[in-house]
């Protein structure tokens, strides 16, 4: 095991620590966007939208903020160059890996939007999910976190 002193940390880590960081804080405002919705605005959606906005289950809902939550804590964490953030990517890609089964199982997502409309954004939201694990699994792998 390479036990690089953090300061040795490569100048590009900090940059897509950061980037990971933006991109879970994204998150958190879509899911707060989503959740908070209005019976107004859910009323607008088009129909395939509203009808998979209102059956979604609370366990969904609790995996989606778990998701989006834990991302952020693992990308602060990664950022502050703690080990603790792999486990939480580990908690945040289980609850997308959750999130997702729902949608795409149970929940009819692609049957509802069509594949060109449902998978763009699951598959780009899953691949970043496994890259923080990945990512934070080389860093402490290398001692850049500790």
């Amino acid at each position: 095991m390479n036990t690089t002193p953090s300061a040795a940390r490569p100048g590009w880590f900090r940059i897509v620590a950061a980037l990971l960081l933006l991109w879970n804080l994204f998150g958190l405002w879509s899911f707060w966007s989503q959740y908070s919705l209005t019976p107004e605005r859910v009323a607008a959606l088009p129909e395939a939208q509203r009808g998979l906005f209102e059956a979604m289950p609370a366990w969904a809902w609790i995996a989606y903020g778990v998701a989006v939550l834990a991302g952020t804590a693992g990308a602060s964490l990664l950022l502050l160059g703690r080990r603790l953030a792999l486990p939480i990517f580990w908690v945040s890609l289980a609850a997308v890996l959750v999130q997702f089964g729902y949608a795409f199982g149970p929940g009819r997502a692609v049957q509802a939007l069509g594949a060109a409309a449902a998978l763009p954004v699951p598959i780009v939201i899953v691949a970043i999910a496994i890259v923080q694990v990945w990512l934070a699994r080389r860093a402490s792998a290398r001692g850049w976190i500790a």
